[in-house]
């Protein structure tokens, strides 16, 4: 039976997100009563630009699709995308293949990437970094030691338990039969070359980057 760009998925690398979970009771507060999950919070409100003339990307992980909006009007719509192999979820762990949903901005630009061109975002962001608190997946001193880093070096830690390096990128020399039928990617979200560099050329590094 052929399987749908929804349906495709492979084992994620490393110990699976229960390992980390072990003991952790999400999204519970001291009594016992579940709290929103931040990151589904901030991203229902994301899709409102800041200003009339915003220039900002919403990567739609139902629609397999990217667009790039200046305000309101929408610039360029690129469907399908490709996304993490395991889908896209709130909370992503390094090695999962899950592509991280929240509210980003575009933090580096790699013209040499062996994807053709690498627009890096700056994943974890403090609020996932808050949820991996929460949910026991960082320890306080995880926590600590990622705003210590974050006020060092302007970025988020890439080498913690959630993972880093992620972005929106082309094929390189990746398979487009592969790119047109399934989600491929080990979290970040692909287009194709000609895409990737017309996307470039809309955006900067600090452009506003949604993934719902």
């Amino acid at each position: 039976m052929p399987v749908n760009r929804r349906q495709f998925l492979t084992y994620a690398l490393g110990l699976p997100i229960s390992a980390y979970m072990s003991g952790a009771q999400a999204n519970l507060s001291d009594d016992g009563s579940v709290e929103p999950d931040l990151i589904e919070t901030l991203v229902s409100r994301a899709h409102v630009p800041r200003h009339s003339d915003e220039v900002w990307v919403l990567i739609d992980d139902k629609e397999a699709s990217l667009s790039i909006y200046r305000g309101n009007a929408r610039l360029e719509r690129f469907a399908p995308v490709s996304l993490g192999r395991s889908g896209a979820k709130t909370q992503r762990l390094r090695g999962s293949n899950v592509t991280p949903l929240g509210e980003f901005r575009i933090n580096r630009f790699n013209y040499a990437s062996q994807w053709h061109i690498f627009a890096g975002i700056d994943y974890p962001t403090p609020a996932h970094a808050r949820m991996a608190l929460k949910n026991g997946v960082y320890s306080q001193q995880d926590y600590d030691d990622y705003f210590a880093y974050y006020r060092r070096y302007g970025a988020p830690p890439q080498d913690t338990v959630l993972g880093g390096a992620i972005g929106v990128h082309g094929l390189g020399s990746a398979d487009p039969d592969v790119h047109a039928k399934y989600h491929w990617t080990q979290g970040c979200v692909a287009l194709t070359n000609t895409q990737i560099e017309r996307m470039v050329r809309l955006v900067d590094v600090g452009t506003r980057v949604v993934i719902r």
